[in-house]
């Protein structure tokens, strides 16, 4: 049994308790994202910890995973790589800026599919639809949450 592990284990368990505890006499809207990210914690912490606690002790003699990162890549290439992620980061918060919330997720998915992926035009709209229909279902629909609208609309006075 490793120390480490089991400690992490007791660790994770009792933050998700503490969430679930404290969230436990919050309004239904603001407990549901403490409680849908700390009971899936608590479950599988949990299991992580019989586990570590019950499952058998690593042995040198197992079959060990070796990781080889590529070291061929250009410097350049590597560098146009990392701003080219930090540029889709950027767009994503200035689109929510202009945009708000609603609008920019289903866009950004359509954008980021058709332009950085090279996906179809119709795989790059249909993933578009169906993240816009989740979305609206689960925060406007069911939870509905009102997003703040973005600044195009409130300039133009929507």
């Amino acid at each position: 049994m490793r120390k480490g592990s089991l400690l992490f284990c007791v660790f994770l368990i009792a933050v998700a308790l503490c969430s679930i505890i404290l969230a436990r006499g919050w309004a239904f809207k603001a407990a549901l994202f403490p409680l849908s990210v700390s009971v899936p914690l608590l479950v599988l912490a949990t299991i992580q910890l019989l586990v570590v606690i019950v499952g058998k002790p690593e042995t040198s003699g197992s079959a060990e995973m070796d990781v080889d990162f590529s070291t061929d890549v250009a410097p350049d290439e590597v560098r146009r790589r990392v701003l080219g992620i930090f540029a889709w980061i950027v767009a994503f918060i200035a689109l929510v800026y202009l945009l708000g919330f609603p609008s920019t997720v289903p866009l950004f998915i359509f954008l980021y599919l058709k332009f950085q992926s090279a996906v179809s035009w119709l795989s790059s709209v249909i993933a578009a639809a169906i993240t816009w229909a989740c979305f609206h279902m689960l925060f406007q629909s069911l939870v509905h949450i009102q997003f703040e609208a973005g600044a195009i609309q409130t300039w133009l006075g929507m």
